[in-house]
């Protein structure tokens, strides 16, 4: 449960670690930091990408604090360290709604006792995903959500391709195999240029060393079942009814360079929600939070106009 703290990526001061337990048993590594200013603002609670980890994002958690907002950030079952459900070579999970036992236990047991309000929720790709596809159980908890490269849909992949394959693996009892070509995919996000996360430097060097140092951290192929899982959870989000099932204000903002995750998707769904907003950082790579400077800059402005209280 501890945190990995690295020379140009600190552990940032006044953390606590604690574990939550989901319904079915997983337990959950979160983390929680107070603000950094007066008066507090709420909290924000991030919810991370797909083979994220909480290390990650000390430096969000820096600019958050800044701004005077206490920070929740955890680690999603199957992924950095939380529990693990059929080992670490495989980002595994039985049904997307299962994320949601992810989030009750951590408002139920770490944000509503021990953080102030108000909360908003700050999701990144797979985070984002999930946070849109749960929207309508988030009030009163969650008051606004702040999408960064939502995972939509796949970039560059059929998805009813994946879906029909995905099946017919899963068909055949095979949903807890990784899915091939992980190892080429991995070699294009350890080497810096033309890497699909960050133009940053510095900042992509952190990334690869916490794994590096820290493999129990890192998370590796998704199975055939995440994928199957994924490509419903995004067909139902195509559906005419789902915008009514977002009941709650929603910032968008997009990645003009994103090659991980769909942009065309992304503002899609900003088309057809009625309560969103929308902001392009063009040629911005995946993590634009983490992204160089210029592109920080416009998320950020976004960030403060859109959450209560947040400008400095």
């Amino acid at each position: 449960m501890d945190l990995l703290d690295l020379p140009d990526n600190p552990v940032p001061p006044d953390t606590a670690v604690v574990a939550a337990v989901t319904g079915d048993g997983v337990t959950l590594r979160v983390a929680r930091f107070p603000a950094d200013r007066r008066p507090v603002r709420g909290t924000v609670v991030i919810f991370q990408g797909r083979g994220e980890q909480i290390e990650k994002y000390f430096r969000v958690v820096g600019e958050l604090r800044a701004r005077g907002f206490a920070v929740v950030a955890f680690d999603w079952r199957g992924q950095g360290g939380s529990a693990r459900l059929v080992g670490a070579d495989v980002g595994h999970v039985g049904r997307f709604s299962d994320y949601r036992l992810d989030i009750e236990a951590v408002r139920r047991q770490v944000a509503l006792p021990d953080c102030p309000p108000p909360f908003f929720g700050l999701g990144h790709s797979m985070g984002g995903h999930i946070l849109l596809a749960a929207a309508e159980i988030l009030p009163p908890w969650l008051s606004r959500l702040v999408l960064t490269a939502p995972m939509l849909d796949f970039q560059g992949q059929s998805r009813a391709r994946l879906r029909r394959i995905a099946g017919l693996v899963c068909a055949l009892g095979l949903g807890a195999t990784g899915t091939p070509g992980h190892g080429e995919r991995v070699a294009a996000v350890r080497r810096f240029e033309g890497n699909p996360l960050t133009g940053d430097r510095a900042m992509h060097r952190i990334m690869m060393d916490l794994t590096a140092i820290r493999p129990d951290l890192g998370v590796g192929t998704p199975t055939w079942r995440w994928v199957l899982e994924a490509a419903r959870s995004m067909d139902r989000m195509d559906e005419p009814d789902f915008p009514a099932t977002v009941p709650l204000p929603v910032l968008m903002v997009n990645s003009g360079g994103d090659r991980i995750v769909s942009p065309a998707a992304v503002e899609r769904m900003a088309r057809r929600l009625r309560t969103a907003g929308y902001v392009l950082v063009p040629g911005a790579e995946h993590e634009v939070t983490m992204e160089r400077p210029a592109y920080r800059a416009q998320f950020w402005a976004a960030f403060d106009a859109f959450v209560p209280g947040s400008a400095a």
